[in-house]
């Protein structure tokens, strides 16, 4: 981690792209292939000048006309002497300039280095340091907050005060035990411990809860389009991704596997299951196909249930089986083929459309956004996304439930202490602060670009 590093911090292909440069040597290095000394440069300051190949030689070789960003440590991004290069978009120019810094001292940074070293240099925590990935990758307004709220220390700052409640349930348990000869010495009022970790508990729970919003909004809310063959479900599908990406057919069965796209409404991405059609057929693949509608119906969020006609109660009964706990949307289809007459399925909305003519597409999609219920969010509101932070809570919370029970069974300060410590440890696996080998960390920062 004392090397000076390097690495192209842009996607190839555009006008500029930008070479970070970081590490104690990195504004000496530097002032080896450009045209002004950065040795003694202000940070935060921007200088003008060029790339040269052999700067000792009276007329070196000119490889580019750039603007330099200085930073000083330990106000930069990684914490340490820090530089970006701004250069022009040419692959040839930006391997020439990678290859002149290594030349010069640099080594090639490794994935995610940059952003390991700000967390090792206490620029950002664990927790921190993952949302810069997740705001690299982020595909909706849903994401880039749930990410921005994150690399601002959203769920650094809620787990720190629920570490500072069990601390405080800690020393007063530990100071306890430093008594140990005082049998009838108690600092620790067992009811006001109760209620404590009763309440830390509950913090503890919501936090997990938001575990499958969470998922839910960053891999996007499953929607299985479903229904008798014929009646309108690939035609649905092309008008909501407003491209011809189902095979359209007068045919019955034409669909005979899934087909998958994601469409954003309102902020939040909808992954878009077209179904094979279900009926009774002989066929041997049509009927791998209506198996995997059924079971794109068990992994879906929400079903849209097309119909051209008014359903049965045999259907109606099966869709209520096969869709159980799932918000259903029934979509009567072909409105200007038919004309539907006041009817209900239990509690289903109902919106009429017709897909070959778009009509009603938007009142659709409103209804789809409304079924997915996912709550406002807001820039204070902190919802998990990631399974490790998931898992850790979980563990944190199955260790601080023996606590509670060992409250209410009135078990010695030891045996609780014990379970409140490993709460506490479990608990700050997510921010960063027990991490004790290079495993979990490699296992972190090894999916980033090495730019990042």
């Amino acid at each position: 981690m004392n090397d000076t590093i390097c690495a192209l911090a842009t996607a190839p292909g555009g006008a500029l792209g930008i070479i970070r440069i970081s590490g104690a040597q990195a504004l000496e290095i530097l002032s080896r292939i450009f045209t002004k000394d950065l040795t003694t440069a202000q940070p935060n300051t921007i200088h003008y000048g060029h790339i040269v190949e052999n700067l000792a030689i009276q007329f070196p070789q000119v490889i580019d006309e750039v603007l330099v960003s200085v930073f000083r440590a330990p106000h930069s991004y990684t914490g340490e002497d820090s530089a970006e290069i701004s250069c022009h978009g040419s692959s040839y120019i930006l391997n020439k300039v990678l290859e002149l810094l290594v030349k010069n001292g640099c080594r090639i940074a490794n994935p995610g280095e940059y952003t390991m070293r700000a967390y090792l240099n206490g620029k950002l925590d664990l927790s921190q340091a993952e949302a810069v990935a997740d705001l690299i990758a982020s595909s909706n307004q849903a994401t880039h907050q749930m990410a921005m709220s994150q690399l601002r220390g959203g769920i650094s700052s809620k787990l720190s005060q629920l570490r500072e409640q069990l601390l405080k349930l800690t020393s007063l348990l530990e100071l306890e035990l430093d008594f140990s000869d005082h049998e009838d010495l108690e600092f620790a009022d067992r009811t006001e411990l109760s209620n404590l970790a009763n309440k830390i508990d509950n913090h503890i729970t919501h936090l997990a809860h938001s575990f499958e919003t969470g998922q839910a909004i960053k891999q996007g809310i499953p929607v299985a389009i479903v229904g008798k063959t014929n009646v309108g479900k690939s035609t649905l599908l092309n008008r909501l991704l407003k491209d011809d990406r189902a095979i359209v057919s007068d045919i019955h069965g034409t669909t005979r596997d899934t087909i998958e796209d994601t469409i954003n409404i309102q902020g939040i991405t909808f992954r878009f299951i077209d179904t094979a059609g279900i009926r009774q057929t002989t066929n041997e693949i049509e009927k791998i196909g209506i198996n995997r509608t059924i079971s794109a119906i068990r992994k879906s969020r929400i079903v849209l249930w097309v119909i051209d006609q008014e359903p049965t109660n045999e259907e109606i009964n099966n869709i209520v089986q096969q869709a159980e706990n799932k918000s259903v949307i029934v979509v009567c289809n072909k409105s200007d083929l038919n004309e539907y007459h006041h009817f209900t399925i239990v509690n289903f909305p109902l919106i009429t459309i017709s897909a070959k003519h778009n009509t009603n597409i938007g009142d659709l999609e409103s209804a789809i956004y409304k079924a997915a219920n996912i709550p406002t969010l807001t820039d204070t509101d902190v919802i998990v996304t990631n399974a490790r932070h998931y898992d850790a809570l979980i563990r944190a919370k199955e260790h601080l439930q023996r606590v509670i029970e060992g409250l209410n069974q009135q078990l010695s300060g030891d045996l609780l202490s014990e379970d409140l410590r490993l709460t506490l440890d479990t608990l700050s696996e997510i921010t960063g602060g027990q991490i004790t080998t290079n495993e979990v960390l490699g296992n972190i920062f090894k999916n980033f670009c090495v730019g990042k």
